[in-house]
């Protein structure tokens, strides 16, 4: 994704040590093979010899893993395209039985292993967990950010405290991530700044 704000690039201690990539669906046939959902657009990823993590939905390791018998690291074996997902099969999963192990568990890879972006381009676990402020305005935290269909969303939560009056949840604002709408990103801050149209907030605040 990319915004034409500006950004400084360096750590922030909240990111995230994994990122995920892919999500084993289902197994496939008879000959070891899986149906992967690729989550990243960094090519080679699903490449024959690519190590992948096993890890939960938050990019954790997985829970109970040993119990499945399965190891903390995969790499894979072979690949190939099928329709909008891949077929894979990793190397000590080359059967049927073995690979319906590997239903539903999430794969990753160390956030060293994300390559740059080009400036004024940002990934997703980069903006999640950013303060956004619409002028003055205190907005919340990004919480997700999530596609559409017609655009990326960011997903802003109030900040803590304010949904205390009267115990309601906090709200959430899914704002358009569009230049129109950005005055600055700075990453390495954890700060976006907004200038929203009147009255957009208001319009689109959800409670959780």
């Amino acid at each position: 994704m990319s915004s034409t704000s500006s950004t400084k690039r360096t750590e922030r201690p909240d990111l995230p040590s994994t990122v995920l990539v892919g999500r084993v669906l289902r197994r496939h046939g008879v000959r070891g093979e899986v149906l992967v959902e690729v989550l990243s657009d960094v090519p080679g990823r699903l490449d024959r010899g690519s190590s992948l993590l096993v890890t939960d939905g938050e990019g954790e390791p997985l829970a109970g893993a040993a119990a499945r018998d399965l190891p903390s690291c995969l790499t894979v074996a072979a690949a190939r395209p099928h329709r909008d997902a891949v077929l894979v099969r990793f190397a000590g999963f080359e059967d049927r039985e073995r690979a319906a192990a590997l239903a539903g568990i999430w794969l990753a890879v160390e956030r060293e292993r994300v390559p740059p972006l080009p400036e004024g381009s940002f990934y997703p676990f980069e903006l999640v967990g950013c303060r956004c402020r619409d002028g003055e305005r205190e907005l919340g935290r990004v919480v997700d950010v999530v596609e559409d269909g017609g655009g990326l969303l960011l997903i802003v939560e109030e900040p803590e405290g304010a949904g205390e009056e009267g115990a309601r949840s906090p709200r959430r604002l899914p704002i358009p991530f569009v230049a129109s709408f950005l005055r600055r990103i700075d990453v390495a801050a954890g700060e976006i700044d907004l200038e929203l149209p009147p009255g957009l907030a208001e319009a689109c605040e959800s409670t959780s």
